[in-house]
């Protein structure tokens, strides 16, 4: 039994409470004393309540003896057990020496089903690290194996006094760690209703998608720039079974050879200099269960295209400087804006790889392609852009919309986005005139054109884009003409390292003459 006696606070009250009890021959489990309250908790459940207040009623320093439930201090361990069970993430208390505390119900359930008691034993029996080295080296979000599964660790130091007494372990699971990260790169909505379009092509491309979403194969996505790749990819997993798991997206051509490999594949401890100490998960791990989205396929090097397809052969690789052999759940979606069989006769792609991600294939039709839509996109971007200027959502005349219609769109989708974003923020009459649209399409150049997969502009015609006549010496001609050779073969070389093989010239070159041109 448990009770609660509210007193008058003086001195040695608490003493003369407890020899009362002492005269009755009660034992007392715990007693816990603050201001104005004594708390008691009794041994024995036979002793009633009436008794231990008649025992007190002669006092006239007691104001009430009433019976709890519990006492301050197993009220808010209770409280804090709940809290360390409603998070998901298992969680250990380890004290200095290594031993196991106690954990949380998310590791209990991890234990439970191999007939594990891991409380009272040493941490280093179930992981694959010294807890010594964890504990010197102070180390967060390193990763981690437990009972032979991977997690993104934390250790937090428990301080007593001058010292550390023991360690709070959190384990947080590839596959949540993964989530969080797939939250961060889009928090738009992707289904299939956000991929707007009546188009006939359109509507097959949805329903082919739908189809698709149900397998469990690689698919390749085929587009122009700005057509809308990524946003097929997401819809695709999320209608699939592994849309509650992390879409986790990387654009191969934003990253060196060096960091593109170790983010796909992640890292050992130590496996190079600069390296985190607990290593570090890559994308495959992350992922788990999930869908991972390859943008611009055709960027990847040569050496990741072949170890790339030796990890589609059956989804199982090493970390870089691991030797530990890992097996990955994860559904393989790329993309790129380039043609791939064109690239494949340049000896650019590997044929053997085109096949691998060419299991299942979809092609977005170019917005030229799909003029009808125009109206329903253009209506779809003027709310969004009236909605963040706060604004009222202006109107789009006859005029304004057959020049939209009548435009090529090099830059499909994303660039009818951004100039109707323009006309918006900078329209103040609520209508959008003809005027506001050629306004926003003349900050587009002579060499945006459209780019097919199956045409390119010349070094012929790029020749052209530089009036001799206007040159007043060699030095400006020779820079004229670099300028619009780089500035319109840029766009269909996207990379340093492609327009260097284009032109026949050292990466570091390209690179000195896009930053003297400041093209970008």
């Amino acid at each position: 039994m448990r009770i609660e006696i509210k007193v008058k606070d003086r001195i040695g009250i608490s003493q003369e409470v407890l020899a009362i009890f002492a005269e009755n021959r009660w034992n007392i489990c715990s007693l816990e004393v603050v201001s104005h309250f004594i708390y008691v908790d009794f041994m024995s459940n036979n002793i009633a309540l009436s008794e231990v207040q008649y025992s007190l009623s002669h006092r006239d320093d007691i104001v009430h003896c009433l019976s709890v439930d519990l006492l301050p201090t197993q009220r808010r361990e209770a409280h804090l057990k709940t809290l360390l069970d409603t998070i998901p993430d298992p969680i250990l208390d380890i004290d200095q020496n290594g031993i196991i505390v106690i954990i949380n119900t998310a590791a209990q359930s991890l234990i439970k089903e191999l007939d594990l008691k891991i409380e009272g034993q040493h941490i280093d029996q179930y992981i694959d690290q010294s807890f010594q080295e964890m504990l010197s080296s102070s180390l967060s979000n390193f990763s981690l194996a437990f009972l032979e599964h991977s997690y993104l660790a934390d250790i937090t130091p428990i301080f007593s006094e001058h010292s550390v007494s023991g360690v709070i372990l959190t384990l947080r699971s590839m596959n949540r760690v993964g989530q969080h990260i797939a939250l961060i790169q889009s928090k738009e909505q992707a289904e299939f209703d956000n991929i707007i379009g009546e188009n006939a092509a359109i509507c097959l491309l949805k329903s082919q998608t739908l189809r698709f979403s149900e397998l469990e194969l690689p698919v390749l996505i085929s587009g122009e720039t700005g057509t809308g790749k990524e946003l097929l990819a997401r819809a695709l997993h999320n209608a699939s079974r592994r849309a509650d798991a992390p879409f986790l997206a990387l654009n191969c051509a934003a990253l060196p050879e060096n960091l593109l490999e170790s983010e796909l594949f992640g890292y050992a401890p130590g496996a190079f200099t600069g390296a985190q100490k607990g290593g570090k998960p890559g994308l495959f791990e992350l992922a788990e269960t999930g869908t991972i989205f390859l943008d611009e396929i055709a960027e990847m090097s040569v050496y990741l295209q072949a170890k790339l397809l030796r990890f589609l052969q059956d989804y199982k690789y090493r970390r870089l400087g691991g030797t530990k052999e890992l097996t990955a759940n994860v559904r393989i979606i790329s993309a790129s804006h380039q043609n791939l069989p064109q690239q494949i006769e340049r000896q650019l792609f590997r044929e053997d790889l085109f096949y691998r991600l060419n299991v299942l294939s979809l092609s977005i039709p170019p917005l030229r392609d799909r003029p009808d839509d125009i109206i329903l996109l253009a209506s779809h971007f003027i709310e969004m852009a009236a909605l963040q200027v706060a604004r009222k959502v202006p109107t789009l005349t006859e005029q304004a919309l057959v020049a939209l219609k009548n435009c090529q769109w090099p830059g499909n989708i994303r660039q009818l986005q951004n100039i109707l974003f323009r006309a918006v923020a900078l329209n103040d009459t609520g209508i959008i005139e003809k005027s506001d649209i050629d306004g926003a399409l003349s900050q587009f150049t002579v060499t945006d054109l459209p780019i097919s997969q199956e045409t390119e502009l010349s070094v012929k015609e790029a020749k052209s884009l530089a009036d001799p006549y206007k040159c007043s010496d060699w030095r400006s001609a020779q820079e004229a003409f670099e300028h619009n050779l780089l500035k319109a073969l840029y766009p269909l070389y996207p990379t340093t390292r492609k327009l260097a093989e284009r032109l026949n010239v050292s990466h570091n070159k390209i690179a000195i003459k896009l930053r003297k041109y400041d093209i970008n």
